[in-house]
């Protein structure tokens, strides 16, 4: 393994570079009115439409506080709409509109634009290179966020005294 002072500079790398990502999608995104987080949405939506609030929280790996704020800017812009479930009127449905259809090509070019200005310099062999390593460090991070997930329910406030209750005490 490399040295820590290694491993630390590699994370800021790793963070700068996202910042990056995340300020040059931004910006692109803007140009055709969107948000950041809002092509992913549109892709889902693209797929299959007339999911719920919750089910496209969950495809997305999103909250449904952050999915609700925003659909509800993606609405105001014309790339959505929701309809009462006729099923039950409590749960809402999502459908893109014209717009929000209209606007996948230009997505797909910026994604593609994105890509382009990432990873312009490196060959293909290092790209594929790079897609194996940085699904590697996903997978260990997934597997990371799996374990402390598991570690922090067992630090809720009520933990010992069930840790306690089961031995007997």
């Amino acid at each position: 393994m490399s040295s820590s002072a290694d491993i630390a500079a590699l994370d800021r790398l790793f963070v700068h570079v996202a910042h990056l990502h995340h300020d040059h999608a931004r910006s692109l995104f803007n140009t055709v009115g969107l948000y950041r987080g809002q092509p992913p949405v549109l892709r889902v939506l693209e797929e299959e439409e007339g999911l719920s609030h919750s089910e496209l929280a969950r495809r997305l790996r999103i909250r449904p506080a952050t999915i609700s704020k925003m659909l509800d800017r993606m609405d105001k812009a014309g790339f959505i709409m929701r309809k009462a479930d006729p099923a039950d009127q409590r749960v809402s449905r999502v459908y893109l509109t014209d717009r929000g259809r209209a606007v996948q090509d230009q997505v797909r070019s910026l994604i593609a634009t994105m890509a382009r200005d990432g990873f312009s310099s490196l060959t293909p062999d290092e790209v594929s290179t790079l897609h194996a390593l940085l699904s590697r460090v996903a997978a260990n991070l997934e597997a990371a966020a799996v374990r402390h997930a598991v570690d922090s329910a067992d630090c809720r406030p009520d933990a010992p005294v069930k840790a306690q209750a089961e031995q007997g005490d």
